[in-house]
């Protein structure tokens, strides 16, 4: 950290890795992590033993607090949870919260809190948040994901300075990441999180030296990144190729595309548009070759190559068509397919 720069003293709320990496390099940097906050432990794996977040764990392994409220209203559900974590953010003291991928809805108090002055006379920065995408564009919980699915040449992150709508607040820095022909969910997500770790180290530096600017979000421009849910997970054989493609893309890592074969469910992790011609019928098998599965779309044909069965790996389809036999003119079933149950 610049000799200028003193450590600030940090409320990071985080849950995912995404915002794992930021808090790593907000630790690096020299800052003062005075409380973590993230998500209460949840059932993961085989076995369904509880497992801390990828934040927390980062936070237990360099001793730093945490709290796991289940919410902060003071109003709602949980208002002991609410009323503890208060507490712990005023016994914390810090200059600034940051958040990246915390899960839960920051209330009117949090805001409030960590605007007003410290009890010895700072000024506070207020809470900033790193958003995965050019806002106004993608505004909500699943930026990543909706930009590849729409077919955008571009997403980037966004630090903003947090209010009370939805990711409305004014924006802080801004820089853009590419988003190539070869990317999926898992391959930005880490271009985008990294950035975001980059980006709020450097907005704090500014912001301690004066010249951090804030400019309002445009009106125009605004779409709304909706939660990824596991019902849009079947192909629509219907579809075009390319946006079947893109959404291939996009529901890599979760919840994976998916189409029928025989009754036997399949997840498609990667494939690309193979022609853009007028095709049989839609989801017709046309060719199966070392490279992938060809299959009927709208006005197109698209190659699958990389699947996977359930209770397998994924495999390239040279290695999958080895232990499942698929042949031209058998039809993959999915949303939109008339033989389809889903």
């Amino acid at each position: 950290m610049p000799a200028s720069h003193t450590p600030l003293r940090i409320v990071f709320a985080g849950t995912p890795e995404f915002a794992r990496l930021a808090l790593e390099r907000l630790h690096a940097a020299g800052h003062t992590i005075a409380l973590v906050l993230s998500q209460p432990d949840r059932p993961a794996g085989r076995g369904m033993k509880l497992q801390a977040s990828a934040v927390k764990q980062f936070a237990v392994e360099h001793q730093i607090p945490v709290a796991q409220p289940r919410s902060l209203r003071l109003d709602g559900k949980f208002p002991e949870d609410a009323a503890q974590a208060r507490k712990s953010l005023a016994d914390a003291n810090a200059d600034v919260m940051v958040v990246a991928a915390y899960g839960l809805i920051l209330p009117q108090w949090v805001l409030d809190d960590m605007s007003c002055q410290s009890p010895e006379g700072r000024a506070r920065f207020g809470c900033l948040n790193i958003h995965g995408s050019l806002l106004p564009r993608w505004r909500g919980a699943a930026p990543i994901h909706r930009a590849i699915e729409a077919g955008d040449a571009e997403t980037g992150v966004t630090i903003m300075q947090m209010d009370a709508g939805l990711d409305t607040g004014d924006m802080l820095l801004k820089e853009p990441v590419l988003i190539t022909q070869e990317d999926s969910t898992a391959t930005l997500h880490d271009k985008v999180a990294a950035l975001g770790a980059d980006l709020i180290v450097q907005a704090l530096a500014l912001a301690q030296a004066g010249t951090l600017v804030a400019t309002a979000q445009p009106a125009d421009g605004v779409t709304y990144a909706h939660k990824i849910e596991k019902d849009e997970a079947p192909i629509r054989w219907s579809d075009d190729g390319a946006s079947i493609v893109r959404r291939i893309r996009a529901f890599n890592p979760f919840p994976g595309a998916s189409t029928v074969l025989n009754g036997e469910v399949i997840k498609v992790w990667n494939a690309r548009v193979l022609s853009n011609a007028p095709s049989a019928e839609n989801g017709r098998i046309e060719a199966v070759s070392q490279e992938g599965i060809a299959v009927a779309a709208m006005n197109s044909v698209v190659l699958l190559t990389e699947l996977q069965k359930p209770g397998g790996k994924r495999l390239a389809a040279a290695d999958f068509l080895r232990g499942t036999p698929v042949e031209s003119g058998q039809r993959f079933e999915g949303a939109g397919s008339p033989a389809s149950s889903t």
